[in-house]
């Protein structure tokens, strides 16, 4: 302003020498762009500390407002970039809470599912040491520490695969699967338990299909979906694996003729820990969501339907790549 006023007052100068009509008009021609010229300034030092008042705002933790005002200029980019990148930050920020309040949750689950065993053992051990226990509550007691033993063991190693894969450290492998061999192969733990209950596990799927995926890990998930359904199949009834196959995907639908479940449990029979009504007391609520975990890993999906009393149908999805 200054060095404009500096000009300005020699340039009215020269002019009224020329002749002082010029001067005058000059000085009004000055006047006005000076003018003009504060109050551009001054809208756009009020714009920059808009801005200034919105960053305070946003880092005390206030909800980002859109700012961009979709005009011309650098003011207006600057603007939209940075409600871009408020906006990230503040994105980044909820998915931290929710990520913190999710381990929370789940450290709390662990703590839950690991204090009844252990609290069992400890009674248990505890009995053992006496001398005058009979040699048969001995046995019995031992066979329950073991039982509670392979238990712990068993949710730790599906925690530590869960949060292998949740880490993206898992490189599945993609591997052509014979579908039916691969199944015997998967299921051929739960015969005897199944056959204990008098039930039926029967496989129907054409010898020449075949699909792309992860041989190991896929057959876990499938494994954890079968036992699910053995575990809550009465005494005689059936568990049915069926294929199909289309030029999108490769579907097994795996069914139970068992006592279903409620349409309450439905929506949540997925979730981690979650244990509907019909659990058994042994249940820890992480089988499903592991296979769930494994499946959506490598692009598959899994479905459920089912209604109570009227058995249940687990359906797995595997897409077949197209070029």
């Amino acid at each position: 302003m200054t060095l404009a006023g500096v000009i300005g007052v020699a340039g009215v100068c020269v002019l009224w020498r020329i002749a002082p009509a010029a001067g005058i008009a000059g000085a009004a021609f000055f006047l006005l762009l000076t003018g003009s010229f504060y109050l551009f300034t001054r809208k756009r030092y009020q714009d920059i500390a808009d801005l200034s008042e919105y960053l305070a705002s946003v880092y005390t933790g206030l909800p980002c407002m859109d700012i961009r005002d979709n005009r011309e200029g650098e003011l207006s980019i600057l603007k939209n970039d940075i409600y871009k990148v408020t906006l990230t930050l503040s994105e980044q920020s909820a998915l931290l809470k929710k990520d913190k309040q999710y381990l929370a949750d789940t450290m709390s689950n662990i703590s839950h599912q690991l204090k009844t065993p252990l609290t069992s053992m400890f009674v248990m051990t505890d009995l053992l040491s006496s001398p005058d226990l009979p040699e048969e509550k001995r046995e019995t007691f031992l066979n329950n520490i073991l039982n509670q033993l392979k238990r712990i063991e068993w949710l730790v190693s599906s925690l530590l695969k869960m949060s292998k894969i949740d880490a993206q450290a898992v490189q599945f492998k993609k591997e052509q699967v014979p579908v039916k061999k691969w199944l015997n192969q998967v299921i051929e733990p739960l015969r005897i338990p199944a056959e204990l209950k008098g039930q039926t596990l029967e496989i129907h799927c054409q010898e020449e299909l075949r699909i792309e995926t992860d041989r190991n890990w896929t057959g876990e998930a499938i494994l954890n979906i079968v036992k699910n359904c053995v575990e809550h199949t009465g005494e005689g009834g059936t568990v049915r694996i069926t294929c199909t196959n289309t030029p999108l995907y490769t579907r097994l639908v795996i069914s139970d003729d068992g006592e279903g479940i409620s349409k309450e449990d439905l929506p949540h029979i997925f979730e981690r820990f979650y244990k509907g009504k019909n659990a058994g007391p042994d249940s820890v609520g992480i089988g499903l969501a592991m296979a769930k975990t494994i499946l959506n890993g490598q692009k598959a999906d899994v479905s459920v339907e089912s209604e109570a009393g009227a058995g249940t149908a687990f359906t797995v999805t595997f897409y077949n790549q197209t070029v």
